[in-house]
């Protein structure tokens, strides 16, 4: 069979499972696909790869096909997302010393996001009185959930996050290495980078990201609005692959045999990408266990399919953080960009009967999200504004 060639850009996280598996157990091939995946460094390389026709297809930060399409921090390229390729995955991981100001601060169970944020406000209300230098916090990107799941907690113990520590854009690979040179007190990243730190004995995790929001749409499948029409039918068949792939990944049978995979094409041991599918996260140096169904999703439980309810929260916290204007024309067209229709007819589902329900995304803190009203979510985050971003980018 002749095959079509494609290159698709990915950041060495577990949440590129479903491309590696599709290439790597031939789901990919079945389909009449060559796929080169190209490994990548930073969110800002593979976004304008994709953006300039370098790749034909990304791994994505979900907020970032929102920005991309609707021209907010780069130039705009319609982007669509017709495969959510996981849910949740991340983490807030600390240096030890920072971890051990938190738990000795803390009035209450350190566990708890809302006592562990208070904490973090008493340590920097001290750390001001003393004219000590603000903390730094990592994440990947101005639009990523890890830069949302740090805001949302830290706001919710009375920390300004835009005043009151600094938050430091950093690709997800080196995560572990600022925290271990002291470059960074935290950080948010995806697995198995939480992880690593840990077993390297560097960080100690603080929470995982389902902690600070239940569910929420973490990377998709991203393509140009325009290669989509032109290519149609490749589009079908990549989504295909990926179908066939999800599907052998949420397989517990087959846990060996991904892992296998994934571990040289993320340059991460083998125990640590194991625990992660398995929903087991070593928390520390101490080798404590957490254990979470729902600490990542690739694949079952509805997580393939692009939600548009996502769609709308993530256009929230975007309006929420003066990333973005408020209003419901912007947050239509943010929900534009997700496209559940792509992915039903390439894998014969139907229409969701949640789609345009309320449902709250499970955020620890804060009013209940309603999708029909992300004016009046967004106006009561607002209630005390916070101030535009201070990032500082490093590539």
């Amino acid at each position: 069979m002749t095959q079509d060639g494609l290159r698709i850009g990915y950041i060495p996280l577990v949440d590129a499972a479903a491309l590696i598996i599709a290439v790597d157990h031939g789901f990919a091939a079945e389909q009449g696909l060559g796929i080169d995946l190209v490994r990548e460094v930073s969110w800002s390389n593979v976004r304008d790869k994709l953006n300039i026709g370098l790749f034909d297809a990304a791994h994505m930060l979900a907020p970032a096909v929102i920005a991309s399409s609707l021209g907010i921090g780069h130039v705009r390229v319609p982007l669509l997302a017709p495969f959510n390729l996981g849910l949740n995955g991340n983490a807030i991981t600390l240096s030890a010393r920072l971890f051990a100001e938190l738990a000795d601060t803390a009035d209450g169970d350190i566990a708890n996001p809302l006592v562990s944020a208070r904490a973090l406000a008493t340590v920097i209300a001290d750390r001001k009185a003393r004219n000590a230098e603000p903390l730094n916090f990592g994440m990947t990107f101005p639009f990523s959930n890890h830069n949302y799941q740090l805001r949302l907690w830290m706001a919710a113990g009375g920390v300004d996050p835009d005043e009151d520590v600094r938050l430091v854009v950093l690709p997800p690979p080196y995560m572990v290495e600022s925290l271990a040179n002291g470059l960074v007190d935290g950080f948010c990243v995806g697995a198995p980078w939480n992880g690593v730190a840990v077993e390297l004995g560097i960080g100690r995790i603080l929470h995982v990201g389902c902690a600070i929001v239940a569910r929420m749409s973490e990377k998709l499948l991203a393509v140009r609005e325009q290669w989509a029409a032109d290519h149609s039918d490749t589009l079908m068949r990549l989504l295909r692959a990926l179908g066939r792939a999800s599907a052998f990944i949420a397989d517990d049978a087959n846990r060996a045999a991904v892992t296998a995979a994934l571990s040289p094409r993320l340059d991460a041991p083998e125990d640590v990408i194991a625990r992660t599918l398995a929903g087991e996260i070593k928390l520390g140096a101490d080798g404590q266990i957490s254990r979470d169904d729902n600490y990542i999703m690739l694949g079952g439980r509805a997580a393939n399919r692009p939600d548009l309810v996502q769609a709308a929260w993530l256009y929230a916290q975007m309006a929420r953080w003066h990333q973005a204007p408020l209003s419901e024309e912007l947050c239509t067209a943010a929900r534009a960009a997700f496209r559940p229709d792509l992915y039903d007819a390439a894998l014969g589902e139907g229409p969701d009967p949640q789609d345009d329900k309320p449902r709250d995304v499970g955020v620890f803190a804060g009013p209940p999200f309603t999708p029909s009203d992300v004016v009046g979510y967004t106006r009561a985050w607002r209630a005390k504004p916070l101030g535009r971003p201070r990032l500082t980018l490093v590539r």
